[in-house]
């Protein structure tokens, strides 16, 4: 039996999960470090993956297969192709990156020493996220990928309830009738339970279509269903796939979040710790776009192609929508947020637009989403944890105080607004480009969300970083040790990405390939000839 490398990149950080919760109470430190060692580890699996893997090789390679529960034809069934394994990086490279942005967000509050913020649950309930979305990112079993779907949101929901922005007290005393922490803790409880039920209602939805894709297929194997339907053994009345498609999608577009399905993600991001809002947007999110090509297309092709107009009228409105709101934001973080619904508009529309270099600028685009996120992100938590507010007004002039820390977040925001040079850059313009080929109305009104991202990033910028120094971030500090390990890395992905996307697009564009022969769609011919 071949070494089960898939399985055991997933069972690492769970088993981590389990070790570092079980760290005695007064040893907080040893906790952290074991949680980063596990995270480490994890990534070191996941280069493995990426060198054991062939791009030329089978659609889904590393695979595992073992039955699970006979009676209803469910398998432990594992693989990887281009576009999981790519997700997969990503996630055990953020990571380490997110538990050393979060070193001591779960220590004691010193001005409530009677309250006990339990550290070692704090890594514990990262790394079980972890360990649940590179699994969901392997999974090839129908039933087994729901079960890491759906269990994912547990972890969830304690770390931004458990957790909160320790920023948010500051924000709400003034104006609280009970105090601050009671106010802020309400805003957590409420931005925790509107998660949850957002996408308990999408999970709900899916597990019917769950079960009557297993009435029709008769198992839930992916590969064999995707196979049956090829090769014409396994015919879907036209209604029937329409629906199925709608419940699937439905659950999808939540997890995006999709507009207007994407109300829970500000409430979420602005009211958990910067570390967690990354793991939110940057790592648990993707998991909703990534399901769309590897289960929306590859299960329902026709459904799929009967959906598109409005998909891709959903996605222009996230664009642009996020994008607006996201110039008018007072919060840093709610600011972040909205960017993020704009973002993950553009992944969706590149997903739909149906061409080769659209659906390849969106897996790209998770990925450079997740690293140019993830740096903006950390270092505004950075910034926010110095002056202990969220509120742009609050700031002013921080750039002349602690320059390195303003350089890192006006790079972070570059790439948020894809800078030519920086990764996103690369996967937006092949997102605009494949849809503008199929369809050109939709490409222009894209272009749109462009224009509007270099306002509300600039206009961040110079609000909190440039003019007078206000006398509440006078004395400020510049960015530590930790806090440049951090975010060094993942600038020099930025730039390594946006100069040289060949190593990425290697990896996903044989599985782009395979999922355009799924929907039975070839890209459009151009309709101007070359010039001779």
């Amino acid at each position: 039996m071949s070494f089960p490398l898939l399985t055991v990149t997933a069972a690492l950080p769970a088993v981590g999960a389990v070790a570092t919760a079980a760290v005695p109470a007064a040893r907080r430190t040893a906790a952290k470090w074991l949680a980063l060692l596990f995270s480490l580890g994890t990534l070191a699996l996941g280069a493995v993956q990426l060198v054991r893997f062939d791009p030329g090789g089978a659609r889904y390679q590393l695979t595992e297969s073992h039955a699970w529960i006979k009676d209803f034809g469910v398998r432990y069934e594992l693989g990887v192709d281009g576009i999981g394994l790519a997700m997969i990086a990503l996630t055990a490279l953020l990571i380490p990156f997110v538990i050393l942005a979060g070193w001591h967000d779960a220590d004691p509050l010193e001005t409530h020493s009677s309250r006990w913020r339990p550290t070692q649950g704090f890594f514990a309930l990262i790394l079980a996220v972890e360990a649940m979305v590179i699994l969901s990112f392997e999974a090839t079993d129908v039933f087994l990928f729901y079960i890491l779907f759906e269990a994912m949101l547990i972890p969830m929901y304690f770390l931004i309830g458990g957790f909160g922005d320790r920023a948010a007290p500051a924000q709400f005393a003034a104006t609280a009738a009970g105090g601050g922490d009671e106010a802020a803790a309400t805003q957590r409880s409420y931005a925790a339970v509107k998660f949850l039920l957002y996408n308990l209602v999408g999970g709900l939805l899916m597990l019917a279509a769950v079960i009557g894709l297993y009435v029709v297929a008769g198992n839930f194997s992916l590969q064999e269903i995707v196979a049956a339907r090829a090769n014409g053994s396994l015919h879907m009345a036209t209604s029937t796939e329409r629906w199925l498609f709608l419940g699937f999608f439905f659950a999808f577009a939540v997890k995006a979040p999709l507009w207007p399905l994407h109300t829970w993600l500000p409430n979420a991001m602005g009211e958990a710790t910067a570390p967690v809002a990354v793991l939110i947007t940057a790592v648990v999110d993707k998991v909703g776009t990534f399901a769309m090509l590897r289960f929306c297309l590859q299960l329902f092709p026709e459904a799929s192609k009967w959906a598109t107009p409005v998909i891709l009228v959903l996605a222009l409105i996230s664009i642009v929508y996020g994008a607006l709101v996201a110039v008018g934001q007072r919060d840093i973080k709610r600011l972040i947020a909205y960017a993020s619904v704009s973002h993950f508009g553009f992944i969706i529309l590149g997903i739909f637009a149906m061409t080769t270099q659209g659906q390849s600028g969106a897996t790209l685009y998770m990925v450079n989403h997740g690293i140019s996120t993830a740096a903006l992100m950390l270092v505004a938590g950075f910034l926010i944890s110095r002056r202990g507010s969220r509120l742009i007004a609050d700031y002013g002039g921080v750039q002349k105080v602690a320059p390195v820390l303003a350089g890192t977040f006006l790079i972070g925001g570059l790439a948020t607004l894809s800078l030519p040079g920086l990764s996103p850059f690369v996967s937006e313009f092949l997102v605009l480009v494949g849809t503008f080929s199929a369809y050109p109305a939709a490409g222009i009104i894209a272009t749109v969300g462009i224009v509007l991202a270099a306002l509300y990033v600039l206009v961040l910028y110079q609000r909190t970083m440039t003019g007078p120094v206000r006398a509440t971030v006078q004395g400020m500090a510049d960015l530590k040790v930790r806090e440049l390990v951090v975010v060094l890395p993942l600038i020099a992905l930025l730039v390594f990405l946006g100069v040289y996307p060949k190593p990425l697009t290697e990896i996903v564009n044989p599985a782009v390939k395979h999922t355009m022969s799924d929907v039975q769609k070839k890209d459009p011919k151009p309709t101007v000839e070359a010039a001779k």
